[in-house]
């Protein structure tokens, strides 16, 4: 792959694969060719839109091939998309909103409404209306946009959480999304007779990479609208998949599922397991039961990918790691309190140098902290191998990582201190063997309140998006913070955990 630019993975697919099967959903089936010229179509009608180069289209979609048209057709404007959750709420859409100021958005579902409140119902295309057909039509011959696009342009924007302040926009130009589409090809060992689903929300990093991916290799998607693991062993079973993606949750179904062993799963040359550490013991079962093994990987939104087992030898891949770099990425590890590099061995931040890195964030003020001398700082503990085997311990970073999504302390506790009952709160992680983290609330509550802790969990399940909900809130006397105000989020995790990881949730 010579292209540097987003979309040319698509269109260089549309050129030699024209009538190859690209994406199916349902009984739907897109070839490269019919992708490409609804994503023609759709520039088409965004420029009409006065939707050009340097703006931002925001999308909110669940998983559907206008997906894929949409990010390629944004791409071959010269516009980025931004990608938003299709389950998040007006709160977190605003806030998106707010900080990215998109052009123009398309939406299906709540998305539609929700963007419709904040852009104008007119700066909305509806993908459910019988209009949104008519323009993104696989059948037209509308030629693509002529537009000088560049490789330091912005392509696209996801979400990454922080921990002071609500989710920030990461920011992806087209040289460093498409050296991490190049990356995943190559991990993923990716090509035209290759057959992957994807069940993981598109706005997400790595459901984004995958759909990319797909494109630059030429193979074939199925996508589901939403997760449903016996539809996904048919689909291995009769469509002869070739790879499946796991996340955390998704691994856990297939090590507890049944009649997992009445599906023929011989055809997957492996299951790869992303966005949280493999968890050894589930990846095994799976294993013992299917005889399909695993592949890890590691990668970030601000580093789309880092490490990957080698997926050409099999013979050296593990379970205790999340790999090696891959080519073009570099890793050190430092003190976590000197920021000293430390040999191999040494327990640190891990740290990452590759062109494939983001170009920012938004705000803009978040950037400089983000990077250690031109290294980005993943927030991740861990230490590497003299051969540069990683292995990740911890994080530093405070966020929760929900089913592979970052959740910020800070956007739950900004809910709940808009509630005149509580004084002080403080939200963190505790362990969950289904989704890896969950987040808790401790919360500090006036005198006499006849608040009731599902009255606080009610409010942010109002508020948020479904993987933010409170799975406990515990009520405390005073939230402990350090005497500069930072809440001592170790010493509450430290107090609860143990109690919370065997209490049902409420």
């Amino acid at each position: 792959m010579a292209a540097s630019l987003m979309h040319h993975g698509l269109e260089s697919a549309a050129e030699k694969l024209p009538d190859h099967a690209a994406v199916l959903a349902g009984d739907d089936r897109w070839t490269y060719g019919e992708l490409d010229r609804a994503a023609n179509a759709l520039a088409q009608h965004l420029a009409a839109q006065g939707v050009g180069r340097g703006d931002r289209v925001a999308v909110m979609m669940s998983n559907r091939p206008e997906f894929v048209v949409t990010v390629h057709a944004a791409s071959k404007l010269g516009a980025a998309a931004v990608m938003l959750n299709s389950s998040w709420k007006a709160i977190e859409v605003g806030a998106a909103v707010d900080l990215t100021a998109p052009r123009y958005g398309v939406a299906d579902g709540a998305g539609v409404d929700l963007l419709a409140q904040r852009l104008g119902a007119d700066a909305v295309l509806h993908l459910d209306d019988a209009d949104a057909a008519m323009v993104i039509d696989r059948r037209s011959d509308a030629p693509a946009p002529s537009v000088g696009v560049r490789e330091t342009d912005d392509a696209v924007f996801v979400f990454s959480s922080g921990t002071t302040d609500r989710p920030k926009a990461v920011r992806h130009i087209h040289r460093s999304i498409d050296l991490g589409t190049r990356h995943w090809v190559t991990a993923l060992g990716l090509g035209p007779e290759d057959r992957f689903q994807v069940a993981t929300p598109p706005s997400h990093i790595l459901g984004l990479l995958n759909l990319l991916a797909a494109a630059a290799a030429g193979a074939t998607v199925r996508l589901h609208r939403r997760f449903d693991l016996d539809e996904e062993l048919r689909c291995i079973q009769d469509e002869r998949m070739t790879l499946e993606m796991a996340v955390a949750p998704i691994a856990l179904a297939m090590a507890n599922h049944p009649n997992l062993e009445h599906y023929d799963l011989s055809s997957l040359r492996y299951v790869m397991w992303g966005a949280t550490p493999i968890t050894p013991s589930v990846a095994e079962l799976v294993s013992a039961r299917t005889g399909v093994r695993w592949l890890p990987a590691y990668g970030t939104s601000e580093v789309p990918v880092i490490t990957a087992n080698p997926v050409d030898e099999p013979g050296r891949w593990r379970l205790d790691s999340a790999g090696l770099p891959v080519g073009g990425v570099t890793l050190r590890v430092v003190d976590l309190d000197t920021g000293k590099v430390l040999p191999s061995g040494g327990v640190g931040e891990v740290q990452v140098l590759s062109d494939s890195a983001m170009a920012g964030y938004l705000p803009d003020e978040a950037t400089a902290a983000a990077f250690a001398d031109g290294w980005y700082r993943t927030g991740d503990v861990g230490w590497l191998e003299p051969g540069g085997w990683v292995h990740l311990t911890d994080r530093s970073k405070e966020m929760i990582k929900v089913s592979g999504f970052q959740v910020a302390p800070a956007e739950i506790e900004a809910v709940l201190h808009g509630h005149p009952a509580v004084i002080d709160c403080a939200v963190f992680g505790v362990p969950d063997a289904r989704a890896g983290e969950v987040p808790v609330a401790a919360v500090q509550l006036e005198a006499g309140s006849h608040v009731t802790t599902e009255d606080l969990e009610r409010l942010v399940a109002d508020s948020l998006a479904t993987y933010k909900r409170l799975r406990h809130v515990v009520v405390v006397d005073a939230i402990p913070r350090t005497p500069s105000g930072k809440v001592l989020r170790r010493t509450l995790r430290d107090e609860w955990v143990a109690a919370l990881a065997t209490a049902p949730p409420s």
